[in-house]
């Protein structure tokens, strides 16, 4: 599978050449994107490839490279012959100071919306426990194991409750 660097990719924007589908869910989008990006949530790609030009090479960028490797697979088995995963996604592209635009009132991005309300809970647990009953500890035993689980398989069911939440419901920018 062909892979790029953000800064390969900026080349390319600058040249003009390709296409840069982005994967990330709109809250995300709208918290900082790449200038001239194309938001196509990874769960639409099916229903919404047509969208995309066959003709150009397609860069296809997320938050870390997960989410747009497996975009990549989708485009692939759609028939897409020239699609580049750019490695490292957004983050990365934020780590080599490169220019992204945001809208003024975007959401807190997931994973600081998850350490406040991991937070949050520990210390409620904490403080219920010391004023009201020692059993209220189990809130903040709770959350660490659920903080434990999260991290040995590598998914975040708060950060997926989040996403689901009012405040992360923003209109996309298709």
């Amino acid at each position: 599978m062909s892979e790029c660097t953000v800064l390969t990719l900026n080349e390319q924007i600058n040249e003009g050449d390709g296409t840069l589908v982005d994967v990330r869910q709109p809250a995300e989008f709208a918290a900082g994107r790449i200038k001239g990006a194309k938001l196509v949530p990874l769960g639409e790609i099916e229903n919404r490839h047509k969208e995309i030009d066959h003709a150009k090479p397609v860069y296809v960028i997320c938050r870390t490279g997960n989410r747009s490797g497996k975009a990549q697979q989708k485009l692939k088995s759609l028939g897409f012959e020239n699609v580049i995963n750019v490695t490292g996604g957004f983050e990365a592209w934020k780590r080599e100071d490169l220019p992204f635009e945001r809208d003024e009132k975007a959401p807190w991005d997931i994973e600081r919306q998850v350490r406040f309300v991991a937070g949050l809970f520990v210390l409620t647990g904490v403080i219920l426990a010391a004023l009201v009953h020692p059993y209220f500890i189990g809130i903040s035993a709770f959350i660490g194991a659920g903080l434990v689980f999260s991290a040995a398989t590598n998914t975040c069911t708060m950060g997926m409750i989040l996403m689901k939440m009012p405040w992360n419901r923003v209109k996309s920018h298709a």
